[in-house]
């Protein structure tokens, strides 16, 4: 089969074409798993963080990619739940142990033995790929294959952040980066919250542009001050200068969420502009999200079959999977970035 393969950690500045097209085995599903001919395959910026060392996959070769939409091409043994040809698509959770107090519990997304799709095993950017039964998701009728795919990793991890932001209808809600994520909280926010305005901080003016177009009520840089205060702001930036600016802009009791797998290590001296009245003080919180659990994928996919909701796409062919991670890393950003495989 046909595959972009990560052979190491590399730089985008010294190797600009991380990724390789090779023809690699097609995989056997194994017991209770299910093989998938990939169709397409969103791109996020956990795939710059595998390909930079800030995440790296345990071992090499590996095949990144894990927003996968595509059909059921044959079963493993005891993989009864779904049948050939049946669309089905795969998140970040490849696997959990399922036994421990954290999956026992509803969080499998803190199992310390979490498998993620593209990084612990072989992910969607190749023709074929395999997953546990379990793990895998029926895709709405309602959404084209392209359209589905960023809503499996954006669109899930969104939804956690979301609920973990706990806001109530006719409450503030920011949004720091607006990236595919965090389009499609706003859409979302604008569905479920009608009486709440979304205040949106982008680095640059083609995001914030973008952001009013979808009906954010305010749209600044980061250092800008809203015209209100915030009951709660999604942080969705690989940098600490957010995470400071946000805790500035929230409201007593306001509660800000971290949608981030890391922060760079280059602007850590922010932190040190802390300041504990004006940034941490009348109990405002600070809450990471860590992964997502096959329930949060469930949910919002019913619920973004019923809003609809549907994502903003760029599409590219599974040759250009370099062009588009490059694109993605400086900014160039316009709703969700998706790659057609089949």
């Amino acid at each position: 089969m046909k595959a972009m393969i990560l052979k190491g950690v590399s730089g985008f500045a010294e190797n600009p074409s991380p990724l390789v097209m090779a023809d690699a085995p097609e995989p056997v599903p194994g017991r209770g798993e299910l093989l998938i001919a990939v169709s397409v395959c969103g791109v996020c910026h956990t795939e710059l963080d595998e390909i930079e060392g800030r995440t790296p996959p345990p071992s090499f070769p590996v095949i990144l990619g894990h927003q996968v939409v595509g059909r059921v091409a044959a079963l493993g043994e005891s993989a009864g739940r779904f049948r050939p040809g049946d669309r089905v698509g795969v998140g970040w959770i490849h696997s959990a142990c399922g036994i421990c107090d954290a999956c026992r519990s509803g969080n499998e997304n803190l199992c310390l033995q979490f498998r993620a799709t593209g990084r612990d095993a072989n992910g969607g950017y190749a023709e074929f790929m395999t997953v546990p039964s379990a793990f895998a998701h029926p895709i709405p009728e309602s959404f084209t294959d392209a359209e589905a795919a960023p809503l499996l990793c954006a669109g899930a991890i969104g939804y956690r952040s979301l609920r973990l932001a706990g806001i109530a209808d006719g409450q503030n809600l920011g949004l720091t980066g607006f990236g595919a994520s965090a389009h499609l909280v706003l859409k979302m926010v604008r569905r479920r919250f009608p009486h709440s305005k979304t205040f949106v901080f982008a680095r640059n003016e083609h995001e914030r542009a973008f952001a009013r177009e979808l009906g954010a009520a305010w749209a600044g840089a980061t250092e800008e001050e809203p015209p209100e205060k915030l009951h709660a702001i999604i942080d969705t930036t690989p940098a600490w200068k957010p995470v400071v600016e946000a805790l500035r802009h929230l409201s007593p009791g306001g509660r800000l969420v971290i949608n981030a797998i890391r922060k760079e290590e280059r602007d850590k001296a922010e932190l040190l502009r802390l300041d504990y009245p004006a940034h941490l003080w009348l109990e405002k919180e600070i809450k990471s999200v860590a992964n997502v659990t096959r329930r949060d994928i469930t949910e919002f996919l019913e619920l973004a079959a019923e809003i609809p909701l549907r994502p903003e796409v760029q599409e590219y062919p599974l040759t250009e999977a370099n062009l588009a991670l490059a694109e993605l890393k400086t900014g160039k950003i316009r709703g969700a970035k998706v790659l057609r495989i089949a």
